[in-house]
This record gives structure tokens, C-alpha cells and sequence, in this order.
């Protein structure tokens, strides 16, 4: 008889939803679901949440628990350094301590937006590169620095927020740039309340030769292309990596934040920066996590 092959739960805590699953030894998914995180009942409840999602996962060879999660994450201790109001009582919270004493396996935490750029690094878009900037586009702009196949932390675990960046109008690059000023500035436009519209009714829109949606992501990608711009000059990556579930559109997305970023760049560096979409999309968090999981366990980065 062969030696048992060992299981790994994964967990992607996410502002609104968590992405659970069961990966084998090889990343290989076995199984993956999906509850609405509840963000707003707080950091406790969200904790009593995500054990009863990995005690219904565990099995007698589950072999560790890799979390990843909204936040700034202290990757070594496992813990949540600062969490923004949309999780009221997350900051603080021990995730590894509290997996590792209630299910007595090793469990190890990192941010979900680096360890989206991890799995782009090791198996995805930027597979191959030395170095990679992954930029996740959503509900805000979050940033992982990938080099020689380590994550860029910072002194502080917050390397890569280029969501923060001050752009020449005032606002920060994620308060321009993102999917949330795309669906506020449509629905300013239209008059109408945001809530009605997202990113795929803009797009179905698009498709109809609307002219306010056509112009609300023109000025979506020239922002992006901006951002993107400055995050190269400062970190020269060979890949540029776009996520997030707009990102599904590149067909159309990645020629118009090409053109605004070679704008932006030098011919020297434009040259040399690739710029490609996300492939793992709703996975990333989970086989990112199980990667740095890995990693840590072999007391590297992979």
C-alpha cells in the first residue's frame, strides 16, 4: 500500500463572499463552494464562520489549513494587523492561532490580494517572470510585488497598496480607478442609483453602443494605465497581472490600458512590461494560499 495522499483546505476570505475548497498535494482542486462572508457582523462572527466551513471540510489526512484573507496580514504571526470598517473587530484577530489550537494542524495566513499574485506567479499569467506586479481590480485596487519568487511584504505587510496612490486630481488611484467609481460615475451619469448597475450591465451596455458606459471605461482604462504607469516606474516589473472579475472582459479592456499605459511609460520600460489579464480568476485566493501555505511549511516563499 502507497502512502496516503495528504488534503489542504483552503479558505478565501473575501469582503463579500468566502470561496472555500479541498486541494491535493498537487494544487489540484477536489472540491469548491462559495457563502456570502457577512462582513458586517464582525471579526468574531466571521471567525466562528470559517471554522465551522473548515470543520466540515476536515478529513483524517488533511494535512493544514491555508487562509487567505481582506486585510493586512502579519504573514508570519498569522494575524490581522489592520482590517478597514467593512469588518468592524477583524483587526487583531489571531487566524492561525485560533485554527492551529481548535483543529491541532498547522495553518498558515496571508493577504488574499497577495495571494492572488502568487498563484499568478507560480502557475498562471506571470508564470515564468523574475519579476511581476499583480494588480487586483475590483470594489477597490490592490497591489502584490512578486520577486524571484518572493512577495515584496514592506515593514509593515503593506507593500504593493497601490490602491492608495495619489492620483492628480486628489483622489487615490482605487477611489478613481476602480470597478466602484465605474459603477458610481455610469450611474451619476444615467442619474439613476448605483445599485442598479455593476460591471456586466456596463459591459452588456458597451455592447449596445451605449455612449456613457463607452466613456465611463475610457476613463476607467486611462486612470488604470496611469496607476499602472507610476507602479512601474518604481518597481520596473516584467508582467503587469490584472485580476478581478472585470478583468474577464480583456478583449476589450487590456488593448485600452495598453494604450493609455505606453502614454505613460518611456519606450525603454514600455518595452519591457508585459501586460496580461489574470487566469486563475475566483481560485486565485485559494491556490494562492495553499502555495504560500506550502511555502512556509518548506520554510521558503513556495
Amino acid at each position: 500500500m502507497g502512502a496516503t495522499m495528504k488534503n489542504y483546505i483552503s479558505v478565501d476570505i473575501g469582503g463579500t463572499e468566502i470561496k472555500y475548497g479541498l486541494l491535493a498535494e498537487n494544487g489540484a482542486f477536489l472540491k469548491t463552494a462559495g457563502t456570502p462572508t457577512e462582513a458586517e457582523k464582525g471579526g468574531s462572527y466571521l471567525m466562528e464562520k470559517t471554522g465551522r466551513i473548515v470543520g466540515s471540510l476536515l478529513q483524517t489526512d488533511t494535512a493544514g489549513i491555508c487562509i487567505s484573507t481582506a486585510g493586512m496580514v502579519d504573514s508570519e504571526l498569522g494575524k490581522i494587523l489592520f482590517a478597514n470598517s467593512n469588518i468592524p473587530g477583524y483587526t487583531g484577530t489571531e487566524i492561525k492561532k485560533r485554527m492551529e489550537e481548535a483543529f491541532h494542524i498547522p495553518c498558515e495566513v496571508e493577504n488574499d490580494v497577495y495571494c492572488a499574485g502568487i498563484a499568478e506567479y507560480f502557475s498562471g499569467a506571470a508564470s515564468g517572470s523574475s519579476q511581476a506586479l499583480c494588480l487586483t481590480v475590483g470594489t477597490g485596487i490592490g497591489g502584490c510585488v512578486m520577486v524571484n519568487g518572493r512577495i515584496l511584504h514592506g515593514v509593515s505587510y503593506s507593500a504593493g497598496s497601490v490602491g492608495y496612490m495619489h492620483m492628480p486630481d486628489g483622489r487615490t488611484f482605487e477611489e478613481a480607478g476602480s470597478v466602484t467609481a465605474l459603477v458610481r460615475r455610469v450611474a451619476e451619469r444615467k442619474k439613476e442609483n448605483p445599485n442598479r448597475w455593476n460591471g456586466r450591465k456596463i459591459f452588456d451596455c458597451i455592447a449596445k453602443q451605449d455612449e456613457i458606459c463607452i466613456r465611463a471605461v475610457d476613463e476607467m482604462t486611462d486612470i488604470l494605465g496611469l496607476g499602472i504607469a507610476n507602479a512601474c516606474y518604481l518597481f520596473n516589473p516584467e508582467v503587469v497581472v490584472l485580476g478581478g472579475g472585470i478583468m474577464r472582459q480583456e478583449a476589450y479592456l487590456l488593448p485600452r490600458i495598453r494604450a493609455s499605459l505606453e502614454r505613460c511609460l518611456v519606450p525603454a520600460v514600455s518595452l519591457k512590461t508585459k501586460l496580461r489579464a489574470a487566469m486563475h480568476h475566483n481560485k486565485a485566493g485559494m491556490l494562492g494560499a495553499f502555495y504560500h501555505f506550502r511555502g512556509k511549511q518548506n520554510g521558503g516563499e513556495q
